[in-house]
C-alpha cells in the first residue's frame, strides 16, 4: 500500500481509526512511515511522527477507539497521554 503525496489528514488517518486487527494495524503503520520518509524524515522520526499523529487524530473519537488505536499503533496522546489500560 502506497500513500499518495497529496493526501489530507482525514484521508490519512481515519482509515486507522477502523482498524481491528494487529497485522492490519502493522501494515497501515509502515505505509503511514513511508509516507512521512517521502518527505525526508529518517524512519525513527517518521515513526515517531506517524505515532503522534495517530494518536492525536484518535483523540477526536470516542475512548473505545482512542485505546484501541493507541494499543494496536503503540502510541499515546501527545498532549493527555495513553488512556488508563492501554
Amino acid at each position: 500500500m502506497k500513500l499518495p503525496d497529496g493526501i489530507t489528514i482525514g484521508d490519512k488517518y481515519a482509515p486507522a481509526m477502523e482498524i481491528i486487527d494487529q497485522v492490519e494495524a502493522d501494515a497501515y503503520f509502515e505505509a503511514c512511515v513511508e509516507h512521512m520518509m517521502r518527505f525526508g524524515k529518517s524512519r525513527v522520526d517518521a515513526e515517531a511522527i506517524e505515532r503522534m499523529n495517530l494518536a492525536y487524530y484518535a483523540g477526536y473519537y470516542d475512548n473505545a477507539t482512542r485505546e484501541r488505536v493507541e494499543r494496536l499503533f503503540r502510541c499515546a496522546h501527545p498532549i493527555f497521554g495513553a488512556l488508563l489500560g492501554s
